[in-house]
């Protein structure tokens, strides 16, 4: 998210409107209902981590030690152990090619 400065994109009354409220303030607006988007959907970082959560699997699948999973992906053995449950789920409910 960026920041955009109000003078340029809004008209002066409004400007002092929201000035009676918010003075030389940081002022988020939300988006449109039905138009938010989700965490991670512009940066890419859901992906990333949807990968690294499937790679981290196929390792334990292979017979790599919990233990060695974690220090690999800089992860405690509670968040290796968490992410293969979740995997192991998602695998069992849906038609994903999990092996």
């Amino acid at each position: 998210m960026k920041y955009l400065k109000a003078k340029n994109i809004l008209p002066e009354e409004l400007i002092s409107l929201i000035q009676e409220y918010v003075d030389g303030e940081f002022l988020y607006i939300p988006r449109k209902n039905g138009e938010q988007k989700a965490w991670g959907e512009n940066s890419g970082s859901r992906e990333q981590l949807k990968d690294r959560n499937s790679e981290v699997y196929d390792r334990y699948l292979d017979g790599m030690k919990i233990n060695d999973i974690s220090m690999q992906y800089f992860l405690s053995e509670q968040s290796i152990r968490r992410i293969i449950s979740q995997e192991r789920a998602r695998c069992a409910s849906s038609a994903h090619n999990c092996l």
